[in-house]
């Protein structure tokens, strides 16, 4: 790749292109994710969809590979490369909300912390995730999993539409109407089909939730879990709530002498009538004595915050995840086996329920298949230690095997560590043949590769 290039590269693009010798290459080329430790040819910091489509068309022209970087949360670092093209979409920020026709649209780089800033002003709303530093377009392709999707389906359920610049370097505006091949497969098949450079979304009357944490000792989590499964199953849909097991960190409403003790939590969201939220959640506080809890009326954002400081850049990441039909009582005896062994304050295990507005979309309507799944876990390994790799890497590996005999063969894409590439097609069942379709018609030469690769 010769000087000449790179100047040409440059004079294309309104952004920083950084490349090895340049002093800003090390941050530039670092991604959430420490145990990911690549070096890319060049990082285009892109600005607009124009540097994006230059980006996208230096790694075509020059048979390079192409990483498309968002939030940079992507687990197993598929934000960056060695020896490719980065096109790094996390200038792009910029959120607009159309109060008047209950919309807004983000740009390809926003975070969830972006978007719910821009959207709470107006008292609206969608689907987003658990940690608010999450890049918009990486979640949004995979599905989008957060606290309102029970009542309001998941954040691609809410997808309007979106621009998307294809391997041919073409910028699409797709939607119901314009490319409605390509805007189905946006909607859970992952950024197997273009770098989307804005999102449109449907927004809710949301403005306050009432919710919080309420933390269990870890002898009462047979019944937290076996309550959690009867009450979710037809629960209002406005409540949120997921089971989990965490180590309590330093907070001042968990008493001091059981810091750094793990606990099964249930994390609620009631985003319903406020005065109604104490009711809602009443049933999880009866189901055993609580250690400590933070629950209150609060501003939606304030929730979708409320975990980030336990996951910040540079932890060592490994997850594993699997779809779930019912949590039965094996199930359940799985993760009493291995969940109170969490090893380190950042890990976590989750089991999010799917079911409500998720379930009223048909498994076909879009790429996400798993419409008859009531419940997404997820293993979560974050520490901070890289000489704990071996160690923990196998807790999250043996949870798995302990839970994966009950639960649907496939997961959640978003979820999916690097080394589950031969579970793609299970993750998509009867979606997959399609997704190959739309894929060879869009990327045949399969550009977009650095992803849950479905191979056209």
């Amino acid at each position: 790749m010769g000087k000449l290039t790179i100047d040409h590269l440059r004079e294309q693009v309104r952004g920083e292109v950084v490349t090895p010798q340049d002093g800003a290459y090390d941050e530039a080329r670092t991604v959430h994710n420490a145990m990911i430790d690549r070096r890319p040819a060049v990082v285009v910091r892109c600005v607009n969809a124009g540097d994006v489509m230059a980006a996208v068309g230096f790694a075509r022209e020059n048979d390079l590979d192409l990483a498309v970087r968002g939030g940079a949360h992507s687990v197993p670092g598929f934000g960056t490369c060695d020896g490719g093209v980065v096109a790094d979409l996390s200038g792009m920020r910029g959120v607009r909300v159309e109060p008047a026709r209950g919309t807004a649209r983000a740009e390809g780089g926003a975070t969830w912390g972006d978007f719910n800033a821009a959207t709470h002003a107006f008292g609206l709303a969608t689907t987003g995730g658990i940690i608010s530093t999450t890049g918009v377009g990486g979640l949004t392709l995979g599905g989008g999993i957060g606290h309102l999707a029970r009542g309001l389906g998941l954040s691609c359920d809410n997808l309007v539409s979106a621009d998307v610049v294809t391997a041919d370097g073409e910028l699409l505006v797709v939607d119901e109407e314009q490319h409605p091949d390509l805007f189905w497969a946006l909607r859970g098949g992952g950024g197997n089909f273009g770098a989307v450079t804005s999102f449109e979304f449907r927004l809710a009357p949301v403005r306050y939730v009432y919710g919080g944490p309420m933390l269990f000792e870890l002898k009462d989590a047979g019944a937290v879990l076996r309550a959690f499964r009867e009450l979710i199953a037809d629960a209002p849909e406005q409540l949120g709530a997921f089971p989990a097991f965490q180590i309590a960190p330093p907070l001042p409403f968990i008493p001091q002498d059981r810091h750094g003790e793990p606990f099964i939590l249930v994390v609620a969201c009631w985003a319903g009538p406020i005065d109604e939220g104490e009711a809602a959640l009443r049933p999880f506080h009866e189901i055993a004595p609580l250690v400590a809890e933070h629950v209150g009326p609060m501003p939606y954002p304030a929730l979708n915050s409320a975990f980030d400081a336990l996951v910040p850049p540079g932890l060592q990441h490994y997850w594993k995840a699997n779809f779930v039909t019912e949590l039965t009582d094996e199930a359940i005896e799985a993760h009493l086996r291995y969940g109170p062994g969490v090893p380190v304050v950042n890990s976590t295990v989750h089991i999010y329920p799917i079911n409500g507005a998720c379930h009223r979309v048909a498994p076909d309507a879009t790429a996400f298949a798993y419409r008859d799944a009531s419940f997404a876990t997820v293993i979560a390994g974050m520490w901070p230690d890289p000489a704990d790799n071996e160690a923990n890497t196998a807790w999250v590996r043996d949870y798995y095997a302990a839970t994966a005999p009950h639960s649907q063969e496939g997961g959640y894409v978003n979820f999916m560590a690097g080394d589950d590439q031969d579970r793609i097609r299970v993750n998509y069942k009867g979606n997959y043949d399609r997704l190959v379709e739309v894929k060879r018609r869009y990327d045949p030469g399969n550009l977009f590769h650095l992803n849950q690769n479905i191979a056209p």
